[in-house]
């Protein structure tokens, strides 16, 4: 992946956002000025939000700022924003995330560019972290399309576990602008202070960048990653990514 710098230590660290989350007319997101702030994306592949046009201007965004480009597939859950958990069969959940990372991969092509890799989205992500078998009809659904894209997810989880299994590259990943947990699973959204501001999101940034723990609650969790994540559909998304830049220079 791209990366951003860490600063005079010469450590660098990916800074990746959820962007393509737009619908039709229903815009989401300021991914024009978010894009060029981050050193990756994961782009929405239709099911939980996004649509061809909204796949392909934001392949051309990310061409433009430099980005790394990935596919951000979900449960097919428009009216939930993909963060319902669908009981779905493995066959039709493995067949959905083939078309909605083949969609992704064709457009990208189309387009001139190359995708590198796969984060789950929502629902989907915080489920196959700790259910295997779940995990499993991820992982094998992206190494029978291309075995050559990185699989993005929770260190430690069930999802990376069965994407070695598979025979895929996997990065794992921390949340500058998500709260954790004391066991490290990431706080629910219903819950108070479950999203972090610019400044808490920040310092969390450095936190893991740096020192490799994330903040929970009035302790610390080891948190070891490859990637940093901070969500594109959120109000203060931008001035996010701008004060994790400034901080982790």
């Amino acid at each position: 992946m791209a990366s951003v710098d860490g600063g005079p230590a010469g450590r660098q660290i990916d800074l990746n956002a959820d962007v393509g989350e737009s619908f039709g007319p229903w815009p989401m997101g300021d991914d024009e000025r978010l894009i060029p702030l981050v050193s990756s994306v994961n782009i929405a592949c239709g099911a939980h939000a996004g649509d061809p046009a909204t796949i392909a201007r934001t392949v051309r965004l990310a061409l433009a700022g430099g980005a790394a480009i990935g596919a951000h597939p979900g449960y097919p859950d428009l009216a939930g924003f993909g963060r319902r958990d669908l009981d779905m069969a493995a066959e039709d959940l493995e067949a959905s995330l083939i078309a909605q990372v083949g969609a992704v991969l064709a457009i990208a092509r189309s387009e001139g560019a190359a995708v590198h890799h796969v984060k789950p989205h929502g629902a989907l992500y915080n489920r196959a972290a700790r259910d295997a078998g779940l995990a499993t009809t991820i992982a094998t659904a992206i190494a029978r399309l291309d075995a050559g894209l990185v699989l993005v997810g929770l260190p430690g989880s069930a999802l990376l576990e069965a994407g070695r299994a598979a025979g895929l590259t996997v990065r794992a990943e921390g949340f500058a602008d998500r709260a954790y947990e004391p066991e490290g699973s990431l706080r629910d959204r219903r819950l108070d202070g479950a999203i972090l501001g610019p400044k808490a999101a920040a310092d969390q940034a450095v936190s893991i960048a740096r020192d490799r723990f994330a903040i929970a609650g009035a302790g610390h969790i080891p948190v070891e990653v490859d990637t940093i994540c901070l969500h594109g559909d959120g109000p203060d998304a931008v001035a996010t990514a701008v004060a994790i830049r400034a901080a982790l220079a």
